[in-house]
């Protein structure tokens, strides 16, 4: 069964004046649309084609013959957590057991927004950055390109932000910390990463 592109959480429009819906033309409708149909031409016919996509992310991490499978098969899962990682009443702070992991890692929702936001502005190239459970300490991770913290064991990621050019080129430009600010401030959906912190 093919794999399909997954509808957006809201309106294309619904993000703006943060990400507008021409953004979503492109990022959405073509670089994600993209990488869907180019994963299923690159399992058509092969042992990958009746898999999860979790688990063919997983069995191509380690690149070879694979590689082109598995960028496209995790650009596919990673955009997905993205467009889940953002949401039209989004910033604000967390609570509950997940306000108390950021203080407990942190120090202060400043102090991550901090950490997170030079993270992200420091990924060499295109790549992510990830909010992550990992042995019950929440971290700060960037992987570059199409990796994801989904392939480690143990690793739980919460939230993400694509700092691909794509991402913010339209809206931003250059100015990439101008976008993570937005993000952080505007964007970033707590409910999402509060119930991926609960997943057992």
């Amino acid at each position: 069964m093919p794999f399909t592109l997954p509808e957006l959480p809201f309106a294309k429009d619904a993000l703006e004046p943060h990400m507008s819906s021409r953004t979503f033309d492109f990022h959405y409708g073509k670089h994600h649309a993209g990488y869907v149909k180019k994963l299923n031409a690159g399992i058509d016919g092969t042992k990958f084609a009746d898999m999860a996509l979790i688990d063919i992310i997983r069995a191509t991490a380690k690149g070879g013959e694979n590689t082109g499978i598995f960028n496209n098969a995790a650009q596919t899962w990673n955009h997905t957590f993205f467009w889940n990682s953002m949401s039209p009443n989004g910033g604000g702070e967390p609570s509950g057991a997940l306000a108390d992991k950021i203080q407990a890692s942190f120090g202060s929702l400043d102090n991550f927004k901090d950490k997170f936001a030079d993270a992200a502005a420091s990924q060499f190239g295109s790549g992510w950055a990830w909010l992550v459970e990992n042995k019950g300490q929440l971290e700060i991770w960037t992987t570059s390109n199409a990796k994801t913290p989904i392939t480690e064991d143990g690793v739980k990621p919460l939230i993400t932000l694509d700092v691909w050019e794509h991402a913010y080129y339209l809206d931003y430009q250059n100015g990439r910390p101008d976008f993570i600010r937005a993000f952080l401030d505007h964007l970033i959906n707590w409910e999402f990463a509060a119930r991926n912190l609960a997943v057992e």
